[in-house]
């Protein structure tokens, strides 16, 4: 089990000093797809007999460290390592033109990055969680850095800046916890906390770490630093954070709320089922509209990221096992949706040398097979059937009608018309309009770009009918965060 998280932390530094540019990317998806095995097993072993807890050293807590997977964690980990291993597959040739020169530390750095998330993702102990964020953020701030328009230095500033807040935040929230329980063990705490319920210090201690979570996982109005992040940064990185960061962000979020800290007690100390409900909401809406107007085709789908964290976050507010469950599914069928957007959008930008969308007017004509892929990505988003989108937004107005919110319901149906009219203002340009006489001959993608995205579009699809794997894993790990018993998969 901590191999999962060993093999890329360790690979990382042997990167740098590997030559060429073939090695490093050889060793870094060789790593991911280790890892990738391991998290299939580890997940498949969770569901069949439950939680596996592997202590450091045979230290046991609160002196030790524990991983502690469950199926919750089992299954954003499964998350991660499918969308570092098919991003490494596919990225090379966007990096090779992207990255001329120091490969071996942009491998090292991906490495980084992803062992951190993991890292964040399996611990049992909530000051790991702390030293894994900043492994992943040190990490991912000098990967946006690598874009090549310099405006990616402002970027990773700004996400620097914003980051420290979050991390500095969720650092005092820690501190708060150790003071007033002894123990940095997650299930410890969950025992001794309530004893401690109507101290000052622990309900501050839990406002501190909802704001740092918020800001990493860009919670509407907490978004600013993604947008920059996602349109500046290399694609190989743009179509990684988008599939997997805030994702983990959210899991970790839940983890603190529903597991650590009870519930009810979440509730009692703070209203943070209505504060979550309106800010998911307002950045339903807030995230789509300002999609709608973007004229870089990253920046709309980073927007876009910013209204679906919305939808995942609406799921949790409810407090439901469905409405949580609904959360979960969104965030595993979210990272295949956005990581196929992205991964087209990278391969645009690979061709065409450019994101913005006055470039990409009929373009669809030149690169069908790219934009079919794209097209076919975003019904998915839109959540139009047989799709994972589909099935997402199908289980959040089950949650909704199940927590007797129907008016919600006719929120989320809104929300999602604006995404059809981004979506269609996309298909419009690329189909639609002719392509200007005085624009240079752009051929279609290579297949070495092409069969990796055509697999993340073929995954919308098929997860979108066989949901035993995504609703069967979203609903275990709903039910190991509210702590009620987890049975099989049906």
């Amino acid at each position: 089990m901590p191999f999962i998280v060993l093999i890329p932390l360790i690979a990382g530094p042997i990167c740098i000093l590997l030559p060429g540019q073939r090695l490093p990317w050889l060793l870094a998806m060789l790593s991911a797809a280790s890892a990738l095995i391991i998290a299939g097993f580890t997940f498949a072993e969770v569901i069949t007999n439950g939680t596996l807890r592997y202590a450091f050293g045979n230290w046991q807590p609160p002196i030790g460290i524990e991983y502690r997977v469950d199926a919750a964690n089992a299954f954003v980990a499964l998350l991660i390592t499918g969308m570092a291993s098919i991003m490494l597959a596919w990225g090379k040739p966007t990096v090779d033109v992207e990255i001329p020169e120091r490969q071996s530390s942009f491998y090292a750095l991906f490495l980084l990055a992803f062992a951190g998330l993991l890292g964040i993702t399996l611990t049992g102990d909530i000051f790991n969680v702390f030293v894994f964020l900043e492994i992943s953020s040190l990490a991912t701030y000098a990967l946006i850095a690598h874009g090549q328009d310099r405006r990616a230095l402002v970027a990773a500033f700004r996400y620097l800046m914003m980051g420290t807040v979050g991390a500095t935040f969720l650092l005092i929230g820690i501190g708060f916890l150790y003071i007033m329980t002894g123990t940095l063990n997650m299930m410890e705490l969950a025992e001794r906390l309530p004893a401690l319920a109507d101290s000052r210090a622990t309900q501050v201690g839990l406002a501190f770490i909802v704001v740092g979570f918020s800001i990493k996982l860009a919670l509407f109005p907490m978004h600013h630093w993604l947008p920059n992040a996602y349109t500046y940064a290399p694609s190989l990185v743009t179509a990684f954070l988008a599939a997997t960061a805030t994702k983990v962000a959210l899991y970790v979020l839940l983890r603190f709320v529903f597991t650590v800290f009870a519930p009810d007690y979440s509730d009692a100390a703070m209203p943070l089922a209505i504060a979550f409900a309106v800010l998911a909401i307002a950045g339903m809406f807030a995230g789509s509209w300002i999609a709608i107007f973007q004229k870089n085709l990253k920046r709309l789908l980073a927007y876009s990221s910013v209204a679906q964290v919305g939808y995942m976050v609406l799921g949790a507010s409810f407090v439901t096992v469905v409405g949580v469950t609904a959360s979960f599914l969104h965030l595993f069928n979210h990272g295949l949706i956005k990581g196929a957007l992205f991964m087209a959008a990278g391969i645009v930008f690979h061709q065409i040398g450019s994101a913005r969308l006055e470039d990409m007017r009929g373009l669809g004509r030149v690169m069908p097979w790219t934009l079919t892929g794209f097209a076919l990505a975003g019904l998915s988003l839109i959540g139009i059937p047989p799709t994972v989108g589909f099935v997402s937004k199908w289980y959040l107005i089950s949650a909704a009608i199940d927590a007797g919110q129907t008016w919600i319901v006719v929120l989320i149906l809104i929300s999602s018309l604006l995404a059809v009219v981004y979506i269609a203002k996309l298909i419009e340009l690329f189909w639609m309009q002719p392509r200007p006489a005085d624009s240079p001959v752009v051929q279609e993608a290579s297949p070495a770009l092409l069969i990796p995205l055509w697999l993340m579009v073929f995954a919308n699809f098929y997860f979108g009918i066989d949901t035993r794997l995504t609703v069967g894993g979203a609903t275990a790990a709903a039910q190991a965060i509210l702590g009620v018993p987890v049975g099989g998969l049906p």
